[in-house]
């Protein structure tokens, strides 16, 4: 019991630390000094180093040798990885989640669709997906299957605000209505399909940067 406030402080740096890395705020390969963000939460080095080390479980910090911990890179290679991971195991999901959606579920499953598609930021439309989808595949009550899920989706969410960031567009989202209108109608499989589909979906695109000429980068539809 003496542990729990430390655990509950390296808890919510390493959240905290999660988001700067996740939108962008921290950029990759930026080294994570201990002491300096020990100083700004407060904290003692025992939650700072054990926030470090959530960090790196989601693959978001990488330990270097004798150099502590700093921001791990990203490239496209990745983001097929993290695509084809998670449309394999959303789709292990929601195939045992399904008979557990209520209409309750989808109902507010359908409700957070159209808050994504009427928002107004990357980071608006980032957590209403986020919420769509742990709404479907919570039910499955596989608790290490969603966890893996929720990392690969923070991973999905880099490259999401990095393509993103200084020229958000507002966007329909069919593919969402598309797996709700199967999963009413008793149609797992399909629902599953279109969920494999959607989240494993790569395109590329030009986006706006400081300067004048845009640089082509890779955009995920969720």
């Amino acid at each position: 019991m003496q542990h729990a406030p430390e655990d509950t402080h390296a808890t919510r740096i390493a959240r905290i630390l999660a988001d700067r890395i996740i939108t962008g705020e921290i950029a990759p390969g930026t080294r994570l000094r201990q002491d300096h963000i020990a100083t700004e939460f407060g904290a003692s080095h025992v939650p700072v180093r054990e926030a470090f080390r959530e960090l790196q479980a989601q693959g978001l910090a990488e330990s270097l040798p004798r150099r502590g911990f700093r921001v791990t890179d990203f490239d496209v290679a990745e983001l097929r990885e993290v695509a084809e991971m998670r449309a394999s195991l959303e789709r292990l999901a929601l195939r045992h989640a399904a008979p557990h959606l209520t209409r309750a579920i989808l109902a507010e499953a359908e409700e957070v669709t159209r808050r994504g598609d009427s928002a107004a930021t990357v980071r608006d439309w980032e957590a209403a997906n986020r919420h769509f989808h742990r709404l479907i595949l919570a039910p499955c009550q596989m608790p290490r299957l969603l966890r893996a899920i929720d990392d690969l989706q923070a991973a999905s969410a880099r490259f999401l605000f990095a393509a993103w960031r200084r020229d958000w567009e507002a966007r329909t989202d069919h593919d969402h209505r598309a797996i709700l209108e199967a999963l009413r109608k008793g149609q797992t499989d399909l629902a599953c399909s279109t969920l494999a589909r959607h989240v494993g979906w790569i395109g590329k695109r030009k986006a706006a940067t400081k300067n004048a000429d845009p640089r082509e980068t890779y955009e995920i539809l969720g």
